[in-house]
């Protein structure tokens, strides 16, 4: 075999390799790595713990509050807090249970700016479509000036977020839609990358992960802790698969 053989035949390996690569499925932490010591859910360190396990992205939820700023937790109430009725210094003051405080989202990024991972930004469903676009203009601004838009990817319930994110955030971002009661083909009008529903809907209708892929749409799980569950998932060939075992799911796609 001559030189020029031996270098396309290398080429080919290497693409091939890189194909598979691209389609093997990824993992996304939920609430950042937080079945840890030293960790909690949307805690800064569970950002920190999910990039160290080379996850690729971690996945934290964000709210408006009364003083127009940004904070990242899950529940609308936590500790006694109202995220969307207090003020920062309020929804600051409230302790995680790794002993941080609750943080901004300023601070959140401020750390992910050192890491590597994505960020997967879900913006929770606020009480006025109002609220939401002034979040999501927040966000993308922040974002922006930061630096960190090419690791941006933004998740939501809400409808109305959805398409201000498809608008709103640079052409080419990821934004993707989690509640679940829209085909292939509506997301695919909107402008989505894909659904990111739970898992119960894609075995209620396994065809859409084809359906998608056809489509040229991502297509990610949520939340998925059971061995089982992943394995379908990952068989069926979705792109992601967010979890709050990033380990286990880590070794089921190494035995994959």
């Amino acid at each position: 075999m001559n030189l020029r053989k031996i270098i396309l035949s290398i080429s080919l390996v290497l693409a091939a390799c890189g194909t598979m690569q691209a389609q093997k499925t990824q993992v996304i932490a939920h609430r950042g790595f937080w079945k840890i010591d030293g960790s909690a859910q949307n805690s800064i360190a569970s950002l920190v713990k999910a990039d160290s396990i080379g996850c690729y992205g971690t996945e934290f939820d964000v709210w408006l509050t009364t003083d127009n700023q940004l904070v990242v937790n899950h529940d609308a109430t936590f500790k006694g807090v109202n995220m969307q009725k207090s003020t920062t210094q309020e929804c600051t003051a409230v302790i995680l249970d790794n002993g941080e405080p609750l943080p901004t989202l300023q601070q959140y990024l401020e750390k992910a700016k050192g890491l590597k991972t994505r960020l997967i930004l879900e913006l929770k469903a606020h009480k006025t479509p109002e609220q939401e676009t002034h979040a999501v203009e927040s966000i993308v601004k922040m974002v922006k000036d930061m630096g960190l838009e090419d690791r941006m990817e933004y998740i939501t319930f809400s409808r109305h977020a959805t398409k201000e994110f498809i608008r709103r955030a640079p052409q080419g971002t990821p934004v993707y839609y989690l509640e679940g009661d829209l085909t292939p083909e509506e997301l695919k009008e909107w402008g989505c990358t894909g659904p990111d529903y739970h898992y119960s809907v894609f075995k209620k209708h396994p065809e859409w992960i084809k359906e998608c892929h056809n489509l040229g749409l991502k297509v990610n799980a949520w939340t998925v802790n059971n061995v089982k569950d992943m394995e379908w998932l990952i068989n069926h060939k979705v792109d992601f698969i967010t979890t709050n075992e990033p380990i286990l799911l880590e070794e089921t796609l190494m035995k994959d």
